[in-house]
């Protein structure tokens, strides 16, 4: 098997280095400084249990590699990129490949479907910072990460049982599921979260928002008919947020977007996933709205991470026609 990650940042670049680390066979798909930094130096993984760097051959677009029947593919960018990785992958010819969606939301693997026949769901629980080109830090410790995978819209197969075990065998912990997307469902309201901490800085607040925009997701899920997994996916021995020496870490992924002035963030992926629910389905949703909205005016660099406060989000719910 050989593996492409398609997307080096913290996630993709925490999974790739973490399997050439085990002598599998990678390949990855950076785009910028990044693609300079690990073909220039490789890719350096920081984790509590110490500092180790990754080579493995890298490209700036699928155009570049000669796809192989035993070649698996794993999407590891953020929403807002896919549909263009996707058309680049059809382009480059790859067909009949197991693509596996290891990104937050649930709008990635409909649209894989799209182009390819075989397409995976993936839970990712892996906290990553990509702060630096050519640098990578992952906190889990002891284990680096897991991630509930299953074959979209549902099923277990031979793709899921070969690629879990071998992240397995490098460091994750793997739970097949037959009904992958009732995990990301409960991930989505997680994420929920990610543009709050982003844009207010007190703790309190947080909860208070994360807490409304929570019951308007479970309010239109429910409404949907969609059944999301009501267990404590974090509640595991082997996975403990901890420290990494010389690191300090920047938050979720949202916020690590806007540090780094990519100019676009997934909240339309995420809080706009129950909006779009809202409107299908006949349900306000001024608070995910609002955030949307709020998304806008950090990705744009008007305001700055971390600056609003309780009135920001009212007034931009009062302003929802």
């Amino acid at each position: 098997m050989r593996i492409i990650v398609y997307g080096i940042g913290a996630v993709g670049g925490a999974i790739a280095a973490q399997l050439s680390f085990s002598g599998n066979d990678v390949i990855g798909i950076a785009r910028g400084r990044q693609l300079d930094a690990i073909r220039a130096s490789g890719l350096t993984l920081s984790t509590p249990q110490g500092t180790k760097t990754a080579r493995f051959p890298v490209h700036a677009d699928p155009a570049e590699i000669s796809f192989r029947g035993d070649d698996v593919v794993l999407l590891t960018m953020k929403t807002p990129d896919t549909l263009g990785a996707l058309q680049r992958l059809k382009a480059a010819g790859a067909a009949a490949q197991p693509v596996f969606c290891f990104q937050n939301g649930v709008a990635n693997e409909p649209l894989a479907l799209r182009f390819f026949a075989n397409v995976y769901g993936a839970t990712v629980m892996l906290p990553s910072d990509y702060e630096t080109p050519g640098e990578v830090t992952a906190y889990f410790g002891p284990k680096i990460g897991a991630f509930d995978i299953g074959r979209y819209p549902s099923g277990i197969d031979d793709s899921v049982e070969k690629l879990g075990g071998v992240l397995s065998a490098s460091g994750f912990i793997v739970d097949p599921r037959d009904n992958v997307m009732s995990s990301k469902y409960r991930k989505l309201l997680a994420n929920l979260r990610n543009i709050i901490d982003a844009a207010l800085g007190e703790v309190e607040l947080q909860r208070k928002w994360h807490a409304k925009a929570r019951a308007e997701a479970e309010a239109v899920m429910s409404a949907a008919g969609i059944d999301w997994d009501k267990t404590d996916a974090m509640a595991r021995e082997q996975l403990t947020i901890t420290t990494v020496p010389g690191r300090v870490r920047v938050g979720s992924s949202t916020l690590q977007s806007i540090v780094r002035g990519t100019g676009s963030l997934e909240t339309d992926f995420l809080n706009g996933e129950i909006v779009l629910l809202g409107r299908l389905h006949g349900i306000a949703t001024p608070v995910n709205s609002a955030l949307c909205k709020l998304s806008i005016e950090l990705a744009s660099g008007r305001m700055r991470p971390q600056s609003a406060g309780d009135d920001t989000i009212v007034s931009m719910i009062g302003g929802i026609g």
